[in-house]
């Protein structure tokens, strides 16, 4: 039987999930290898390449075609998508694999399976995405830096793209009403706004301790047409959008989870949009006048319910702003109701989720059938928080494995033949207002969205700025948003999910499986010496790498028929 396959694409990256039925039958199925047509720099053809090997590896391997070291997975990513590659057509051609081993490869050609797909243009009709790389902890970037990219080089590559939302939402204006936590970003952002010139109005959270947007427009100040004001109302105005506006009239707004900061564009993992929505920008209008007046709780919470838009083509859009009351819950009951009802998946990524409710619905829909994949930027270990939800989903996580943290290849303990990646890198020379070395405590995962049936034609994305937190719902100025029925822009978020999600999991399973121990008297942690000296290799039995995957009533299993 031929391999099945799909494909979900970003306009950075391409994930083919593909599965071959007759797999379970061969335990000498050793993966697949993938061809790609057109090819990389102009070739006709290229394979995909796999860093692991049947043997150890040395410091200077270099990655193989994949014909010669096949994919132990049901679905690889192409990263190798650049700008140019912007709709464009590409086909893929998935062989399975069998043999014993590096000096015994067959590619059962009689059973390939092909996939087809053009590369989507950062705005696809209304809407326009941008994912940011933001994946300091990687060989990729462990390498840039080897070989001595600049930082504004390195900048770049984290970004891919997402500072292009920012010329892309004010082309056209002639004024702008913007909301935003923190604006400190001095490479891209702040200049642009300078240059603006029309008239622009933004409202900022005023932290009285730290002040950081306000340092940074003293640091650097934008023109006399831009009036910028602080909000001091409420515990954090946590919104980041800007609307355009041309001749009086909101055209299109900008949201998402990233803040205007170097650090928000590059080095944590964000997301924006830009709606091309007459009733989106009015809606966000509305709300930046609120928060501009630094109306206090009790006048806006009141204000808090979903607003409904149809001027988006191919999506059923819903808005909601908060906070709301605090006996209210209807924003995240809302997101709860549309998880218990998922069909197939559901997908989240987000820095920190803490409303019970909603992690138990979360958690329900694996049990119940349901593929489930999480991300999260941290998990707190027992003790750390004490909410009995905070204790099951550190134990979930060390268990099924389905929802894990950020995780990475140290200094001292990567595994044989890996580079030793990056924690962070320090952006704070394009902070605004801060000294060389001043910058925050590290986050990697921002992303503040779940995906529901992102594998169907009836996907629900929930989006914003809210961490979907109690806290967030009744105490924060944010903005949420639910995109019913837009299965492309859903694909696009299945891709740069299952990207983080896939190349965080193999650390985070990596620190699981090599736990770092207290050094008596030290007040350190350090992995057990052998760590640094094993090896990740391919594996020469079907058992040892599939994961279950032809088990019945396994998660792995549902994955793999159900090409996700």
């Amino acid at each position: 039987m031929k391999v099945r396959g799909r494909a979900y694409a970003s306009p950075g990256c391409v994930l083919l999930a593909f599965d071959w039925p007759d797999g379970g039958r061969h335990e000498d199925f050793l993966g697949f290898a993938i061809q790609r047509s057109p090819g990389y720099e102009g070739r006709e053809t290229s394979w995909l390449e796999n860093k692991l090997d049947f043997r150890p590896l040395t410091p200077d391997a270099q990655p193989k075609p994949s014909s010669q070291a096949p994919f132990q997975k049901f679905h690889w990513w192409d990263g190798g998508i650049d700008e140019k590659d912007r709709g464009r057509s590409f086909r893929y051609r998935v062989i399975p694999v069998r043999g014993s081993g590096a000096d015994d490869l067959r590619l059962v050609e009689d059973d390939a399976g092909e996939i087809t797909l053009t590369i989507p243009q950062h705005r696809e009709g209304a809407i326009a995405t941008y994912f940011n790389r933001a994946v300091v902890s990687s060989q990729s970037f462990a390498r840039l830096v080897k070989k001595g990219a600049s930082l504004e080089g390195q900048m770049d590559w984290l970004a891919d793209g997402i500072q292009d939302a920012f010329p892309a939402i004010l082309d056209g204006a002639d004024s702008f009403r913007c909301a935003i936590y923190h604006l400190t970003d001095r490479r891209w952002v702040l200049p642009l706004l300078r240059n603006f010139g029309g008239r622009g109005r933004i409202v900022y959270h005023e932290d009285t301790k730290e002040q950081e947007s306000r340092k940074a427009l003293d640091a650097e100040p934008l023109g006399p047409n831009v009036e910028t004001k602080a909000r001091f109302e409420g515990t954090l105005m946590h919104n980041k959008f800007l609307v355009r506006e041309r001749n009086g009239q909101g055209e299109a707004v900008l949201m998402g989870s990233a803040n205007f900061t170097p650090e928000g564009l590059t080095t944590q993992a964000n997301l924006l949009h830009v709606f091309h929505s007459a009733q989106l920008a009015k809606a966000y209008a509305g709300r930046f006048e609120l928060l501009a007046q630094d109306r206090p709780k009790r006048e806006i919470s009141g204000l808090a319910s979903w607003l409904e838009i149809d001027d988006v083509p191919g999506s059923a859009i819903r808005l909601f702003f908060s906070p709301e009351k605090t006996r209210n819950r209807e924003a995240l009951d809302s997101v709860i109701q549309a998880v218990n009802e998922a069909r197939s998946s559901v997908l989240f990524c987000a820095y920190s989720p803490t409303d019970a409710g909603l992690l138990k619905a979360i958690l329900a829909a694996g049990d119940n059938g349901k593929i489930l994949h999480g991300m999260l930027n941290s998990i707190p270990k027992p003790g750390e928080e004490s909410s009995a939800i905070a204790v099951e989903l550190y134990h979930r996580s060390r268990k099924d494995r389905k929802i894990l943290k950020y995780g990475y290849f140290g200094k001292d303990d990567a595994p044989r033949g890996f580079l030793p990646e990056l924690y962070t890198i320090d952006v704070s020379r394009y902070a605004a207002g801060k000294e060389p070395g001043e910058r925050p405590w590290p986050v990697q995962i921002h992303h503040k969205f779940i995906l529901i049936d992102g594998d169907t034609d009836h996907p629900v994305i929930y989006t914003g700025s809210a961490n979907f937190s109690r806290n967030s719902s009744i105490n924060n100025d944010e903005n949420l948003l639910e995109i019913k029925g837009n299965r492309r822009l859903a694909e696009v978020y299945v891709a740069e999910f299952m990207r983080l999600y896939e190349h965080f999991r193999a650390r985070a399973i990596w620190d699981l499986s090599h736990p770092r121990k207290a050094e008596e008297g030290t007040g350190s942690f350090r992995r057990e010496a052998a760590a640094k000296d094993y090896a990740l290799v391919l594996k020469t039995h079907r058992a040892d790498w599939d994961r279950d995957a032809y088990t019945p009533g396994t998660p792995a299993l549902l994955s793999r028929t159900r090409l996700l």
